[in-house]
């Protein structure tokens, strides 16, 4: 609740900074602010009264017409301003990247990370923080990991086609696949630096599809190495049928 009459303690404590607090209109045919005390009461409280609040920020400028419903107005319409921010899902990352190859396991992982914005909302401040919470990774062979908590995590190239993380995917044919991560971010919003309450829903986010080149490797006993004959079997000036 915010409390207009600027008590920041017991029933005779006023705020001084509260008190002499100037709110001016935002906009010229707007009108002033009211000067506030923010509280919270315990949920355990049954029918709280004002005393059962302590106060927990302040003191802030309050513009809505009536400063009581004012958090409950901003809960009703938190998801849809949630699910409409320019969250960044990241991007996923594959080694070996762009070719891999065919019957090995290729390590997959992201580098989404938690990200906080600031808007107004019925002219109050309002921050939300987005937070990663689960991942869906689509390999584009119709194989799919998730949703799981795990981002993953970039290994080094010894690694490589040779050691299987808890995202890996082995591909079994050789081809050209579009793959995806999917991340479900889960948010918390304050109004006016109050305390962080929770948004009841999720935000879902794919990336931009990245190709996964899988290849199959054949051996081969030659007499030049691709220095001495570029047009030696395998080599880039190889002919191709």
């Amino acid at each position: 609740m915010a409390d207009v009459h600027c008590r920041s303690g017991g029933t005779d404590t006023p705020d001084k900074g509260c008190l002499t607090m100037e709110c001016p209109a935002k906009t010229p045919d707007g009108e002033e602010g009211t000067p506030v005390i923010w509280r919270q009461a315990p949920k355990s409280i049954t029918n709280p009264t004002w005393t059962d609040y302590p106060a927990v920020s302040g003191p802030t400028c309050l513009y809505d017409p009536q400063p009581q419903n004012v958090l409950a107005n901003i809960a009703a319409r938190i998801l849809t301003d949630f699910q409409q921010l320019p969250v960044n899902p990241g991007t996923l990352e594959a080694q070996p990247f762009p070719h891999t190859l065919k019957g090995g396991p290729t390590n997959f992982y992201t580098t989404t990370a938690e990200q906080g914005f600031d808007i107004t909302i019925l002219g109050q401040a309002v921050h939300i923080t987005a937070t990663p919470a689960n991942y869906t990774y689509t390999y584009g062979d119709g194989s799919t990991l998730g949703p799981t908590p795990v981002a993953g995590y970039s290994i080094p190239e010894t690694d490589w086609l040779n050691n299987e993380t808890r995202t890996s995917h082995t591909y079994t044919e050789t081809g050209n696949y579009q793959a995806t991560l999917t991340t479900s971010f889960t948010g918390t919003y304050s109004v006016n630096n109050g305390p962080p309450l929770p948004i009841n829903g999720t935000l879902h986010i794919t990336t931009p599809a990245k190709t996964i080149h899988v290849w199959k490797t054949e051996r081969a006993l030659v007499a030049d190495t691709c220095q001495e004959n570029p047009n030696s079997w395998g080599c880039p000036g190889a002919k191709t049928d």
